[in-house]
């Protein structure tokens, strides 16, 4: 029998306070939006509240927006609340991510965190991306569904980059972590980061294989940034030193920070997140790559879930229409000039 709704998020309330209680929460201190963001692009759909400290991006028929910070950054905790648009969303990409594409363009590094919209009454779906060194070939995607609404109220959402370690929270629960290691090679985020945030037309690729589009009459779409918090080492790009050498004492200070170390209670929770709401996992991905990757471990009880397309079976009293076709999990959103870039594809059987 399906789990409800309702009883999926108690359980998900009940690890947010247990992990909570764990980790004594991240103890950040949060900045105003001009203390360290500048827009991006899409400047007119960019709204700042009175105090500076909550953000509006929106998506109109004539452009989508997003901001960017002022400074690159190597390794720390990147945090914001975000709350996503409501109604009609299929086509609609909200994006909190890190990258260098515009520094190192043939050999980036990137995090992120997507927020894929869908149709009425249906819900948001999350993606976690991580690539180091232009890996986007060998594409480390996870895709979940979420406990809660996210249109209703913002929810928080971090990134953790060390040099050992990665970890994707939502709100103080740990959902993904990736540990460096020697069979990940060039694959593990290496170089300074900046940090962005978008919402823009993914029509193309986001519902449903591009099956559903954006709909414009139910524009404008509109997402909240608050609670910013970037803590982490600011590069000071006057000096000469390598990354690693102006940041080895704030590096210490961010290694052994609540955020960044992996408790036994937070390690249950996150399991228990990844249980019920992962939905896709390369390293499941048998037709996207027959072999699997040296740094992925297989749980047999978790890949009992998955098909050899890497999404997770569909439950017996789920009656969805099945949509065939493909259905994108990596895409490229629109660099500084609002650029499109080119996306990957994977053919596949899924719900959207």
């Amino acid at each position: 029998m399906a789990i409800s709704t309702l009883m999926l998020t108690s359980l998900f309330s009940f690890a947010v306070a247990s992990a909570i209680a764990d980790a004594a929460t991240f103890n950040v201190t949060e900045m105003a939006f001009d203390d360290e963001y500048l827009p991006l692009f899409g400047e007119r759909n960019l709204l700042r509240s009175a105090d500076g400290r909550t953000v509006k991006i929106l998506l109109n028929q004539h452009s989508g927006s997003g901001f960017i910070s002022s400074n690159l950054y190597y390794h720390g905790l990147f945090s914001a609340s975000i709350k996503l648009p409501s109604a009609y969303t299929a086509g609609v990409v909200v994006a909190f991510y890190m990258s260098n594409g515009d520094i190192f363009e043939k050999n980036h590094d990137e995090l992120d965190f997507e927020f894929l919209g869908n149709l009425w009454g249906r819900e948001w779906k999350v993606q976690t991306n991580v690539y180091g060194n232009g890996s986007t070939s060998r594409g480390r995607e996870e895709r979940y569904r979420l406990p809660f609404d996210p249109t209703a109220e913002a929810h928080r959402y971090s990134i953790v980059w060390t040099n050992t370690t990665i970890i994707f929270y939502v709100d103080e629960i740990p959902i993904r972590e990736v540990v460096r290691s020697s069979a990940m090679g060039g694959d593990y985020p290496s170089k300074p980061m900046l940090i962005y945030a978008t919402i823009w037309d993914g029509s193309n690729w986001a519902t449903s294989g591009g099956k559903h589009k954006v709909d414009y009459k139910y524009a404008p779409f509109a997402s909240d940034f608050s609670e910013l918090i970037l803590k982490g080492c600011r590069l000071d790009p006057i000096q000469e030193l390598p990354a690693h050498a102006q940041c080895h004492e704030q590096e210490l200070d961010i290694a052994v920070a609540d955020y960044s170390v992996m408790t036994e209670q937070k390690q249950k929770a996150m399991m228990q997140f990844r249980r019920e709401y992962m939905i896709y996992s390369f390293c499941y991905d048998e037709l996207r790559y027959p072999s699997i990757f040296p740094d992925c471990k297989i749980e047999e009880e978790e890949k009992e879930k998955f098909g050899r397309t890497g999404h997770v079976m569909r439950r017996p009293s789920s009656k969805p229409e099945v949509m065939k076709g493909t259905l994108p999990v990596r895409k490229r959103r629109p660099k500084r000039r609002n650029q499109a870039r080119s996306r990957i594809i994977i053919s596949e059987t899924a719900e959207i």
